[in-house]
């Protein structure tokens, strides 16, 4: 009963408004207003805010949108799991590199570097620039370039 008041006193708030600014020839302006504050009314007599209203006080609804949520939850869980089944970011990204690596021929690039040019095993890190430069004398090579 109150919901129903609460609209039609916006809706009448509103065409209010709409006569004001369709006094001042704004008519394309007042016709927009108008239309926006016939809204709540032809939602009360529609029945939606009754519906809305009911379902606002309704443990059922609550528990409806509790089992909603959960549901979604769950969904975002699973999603997360699987995105994660690789492990973290970087191992993912350290597996990706070794398969490339495994892909290419471990001595294709060795002829190109020349003896003197390979590096001694014990010393320098994994991400050297010389293993990147390998890598990609190696797809030249493969492709005959």
């Amino acid at each position: 009963m109150i919901a129903e008041t609460v609209c039609s006193a916006v809706s009448a708030a509103g065409l209010g408004i709409a006569a004001i600014t369709a006094y001042r020839r704004r008519f394309l302006a007042a016709a927009r207003i108008a239309a926006y504050s016939l809204v709540p009314v032809g939602l009360v007599m529609t029945g939606i805010v009754d519906w809305l209203a009911d379902t606002a006080f309704s443990p059922m609804a609550w528990a409806g949108f509790g089992v909603l949520g959960a549901a979604w939850l769950l969904f975002a869980v699973t999603r997360t799991v699987e995105r994660r089944r690789g492990g973290t970011r970087k191992e993912r990204k350290e597996a990706r590199a070794a398969a490339r690596r495994e892909a290419a021929a471990p001595t294709a690039s060795a002829p190109s570097l020349g003896a003197g040019a390979r590096p001694a095993a014990g010393r320098g890190s994994a991400s050297r620039p010389e293993d990147d430069f390998s890598d990609i004398e190696a797809i030249l090579k493969k492709h005959g370039i």
